[in-house]
């Protein structure tokens, strides 16, 4: 069986010579339906049934546009959805289980989002047949003999309720409108609407207007909203998304406590710290993003993740990387000579819109990574600006000129009009050569959107870009504020990999800032830790051992690690479990040697 997509976005047959059609060997052989230019969308249109699959239009496309990828013949029985013709498509679903938590890993862009739509209820699938509409009875026959067959009966009954929080809560203002506390009130069908401000700390933000509210504010008051509805599941789209370390936490706890009652889970994160706590199953889905995705069979929490990671799926005897992600244990550094030191930096106090920053004097050495963590509004940006030197500390008068400084910000700057290309040529005059393709392009997987305006490409692709853009400069000290938002766990472990490559080569120094605390345990070398009352004050601390640092880190928020002992990678201890009770007795909240 053949898939071939084409991006309608990158495919501009006015603006090539339709290498696709002019090279295909079927269609300069007289089949001429093979590939050819539609004269409703302007777009190329490929034939599965008669493309053989030779690759040449995939190579030859200037915008490669073009994705032509075989898969196995079984596989066409149970394509769920396909988005349209040279399209996406997605086979089998995530099993529901009510009484449990079901999580969901995977690469962005290979159907997670549209698995928990067609479970939810909001789409309803296709069946991979463009040519005619299906009802709930045409679903639930698909998985007649499964669990999920049940599922759909009940759903096109309308005998299940269902509450569905979705991935992109930017949108909620567009359709709510008011108080915050008005709209929370009006779905709180279970009345724990106090029990969920308090728990997901979002008290202030009550008598605040919608369209007020930050991104944080918004996934915060989305979550509140979906755990307050009397439903029977509850479906998650990548609930950590803006939300600080801290209040991870407390809403896996949340999220946790509804499936303890009884009630259906089923989230997608990438966060795989935080989907280890809080599922009792993990499917895997794997693909070609943007080409199709498959919904792996169901493993344990463990099992699930551990297979993600190390790419290959044991029951479906299927590798679904050439390479495993291993979280390696490096010995702490033991650099404590003054001269080793990049630069230092004195005590500082910074006032700013009626929040106060106190910072105790530091350093950072040659060659390392400082991994920064603290909650939202608590200075972690504040002390990055200060750096960078677009912020004046109050306190001392203070600059290290000589010090050359990259800084990738929190929020990304749309402003530049050009390609990706462009902004890229224009920051390093190593663009274009092999070593820049290897360390930058491949790594972050650029090359595809190399033609693509910049204001054109979408959250994670922007972060991406943004990314490259800092770590293409040539500086001494890499500022990089909450690299991960919009990436997928494989693009969080890979930047990891591709900071410490750069940074290590050239001596230099990362300062990164991130709630993921699983890519902050694996990149840093030392750690830094912000402590206060976010919106008020806040204290950071000097960068102390990793140990030391996690260590503290681990206790204000009241949770143990583990590391898992065939993945290296951390794990949340259950509370009260034997192992979160001994580290605790302890004050060994950071444990290092390994899993017992």
């Amino acid at each position: 069986m053949r898939v071939a997509v084409v991006d309608k976005q990158l495919c501009r047959p006015n603006k090539c010579n339709t290498e696709c059609v002019r090279f295909c060997p079927r269609v300069r052989g007289g089949v001429l339906d093979t590939i050819k230019i539609d004269e409703e969308t302007g777009k190329a249109i490929i034939s599965e049934e008669l493309c053989t699959g030779c690759g040449i239009c995939v190579n030859k496309c200037p915008f490669k546009a073009i994705r032509v990828v075989n898969l196995p013949e079984e596989l066409k029985e149970v394509c769920v959805h396909q988005y349209g013709l040279n399209s996406f498509r997605l086979y089998r679903l995530p099993v529901v289980r009510l009484g449990k938590s079901v999580g969901v890993i995977g690469r962005n862009g290979v159907g997670k989002s549209t698995a928990l739509s067609i479970l939810s209820g909001t789409l309803k699938p296709n069946l991979g047949d463009l040519g005619e509409e299906k009802d709930w009875s045409d679903v639930a026959k698909f998985f007649k003999g499964s669990e999920l067959q049940k599922y759909f009966e009940m759903i096109g009954n309308g005998e299940i309720r269902v509450s569905y929080k979705p991935q992109n809560v930017s949108l909620i203002p567009r359709v709510h409108s008011g108080k915050v506390e008005k709209l929370l009130q009006r779905v709180d069908e279970r009345g724990v609407l106090s029990e969920l401000t308090n728990t997901l700390e979002i008290e202030e933000v009550l008598d605040r207007e919608i369209s007020s509210l930050s991104g944080g504010e918004l996934q915060r008051v989305a979550i509140a909203a979906a755990l307050s509805k009397e439903a029977d599941l509850y479906i998650l789209d990548e609930p950590c998304s803006f939300v600080d370390v801290y209040q991870r936490i407390n809403v896996a706890k949340a999220i946790r406590e509804i499936s303890e009652m009884g009630k259906g889970v089923v989230l997608v994160e990438h966060d795989a710290t935080i989907l280890d706590f809080i599922s009792d199953y993990v499917h895997v889905i794997y693909g070609e993003p943007g080409v199709y995705g498959i919904v792996s069979s169901t493993y344990s929490v463990r099992e699930g993740v551990n297979s993600f990671l190390q790419g290959y799926l044991k029951t479906e005897n299927v590798k679904i990387r050439e390479y495993e992600i291993k979280f390696e244990i490096k010995p702490p550094i033991d650099i404590k000579r003054e001269e080793d030191y990049l630069f230092k930096y004195p005590s500082m106090k910074k006032c700013l819109n009626g929040f106060s920053l106190e910072i105790a004097s530091g350093g950072f050495y040659k060659g390392e990574i400082i991994g920064v963590l603290g909650p939202n509004g608590i200075g972690k940006t504040t002390f990055a600006r200060i750096l960078a030197g677009e912020l004046e500390p109050d306190s001392v008068e203070w600059e290290f000129e000589e010090v050359r400084i990259s800084h990738k910000p929190q929020y990304i700057d749309l402003s530049f009009e050009g390609t990706v290309e462009d902004l890229l040529r224009s920051l390093s005059p190593e663009f274009g050569k092999r070593e820049y393709e290897i360390e930058i392009i491949s790594p972050l997987k650029l090359k595809r959107i190399l033609d693509r305006e910049i204001s054109s490409l979408s959250g994670g692709e922007l972060q991406r870009v943004a990314i490259a853009a800092a770590l293409s400069k040539e500086a001494d000290l890499y500022i990089l504020d909450e690299p991960t938002a919009f990436l997928d766990l494989e693009e969080r472990i890979n930047l990891s990999r591709i900071i410490r490559r750069i940074i290590e080569k050239k001596e230099s120094v990362a300062l990164v800032i991130d709630h993921d605390i699983q890519l902050i345990d694996v990149i840093s070398d030392r750690i830094m830790i912000f402590r206060g009352e976010p919106g008020k004050r806040g204290l950071a601390l000097p960068p102390s051992s990793k140990r030391e640092g996690m260590n503290t880190f681990l206790r204000d928020m009241d949770i143990t690690y583990r590391r898992d002992p065939v993945t290296g990678r951390p794990r949340i201890n259950k509370p009260g479990s034997r192992l979160d009770r001994e580290q605790r007795e302890k004050g060994d909240y950071y444990y290092v040697s390994g899993d017992r």
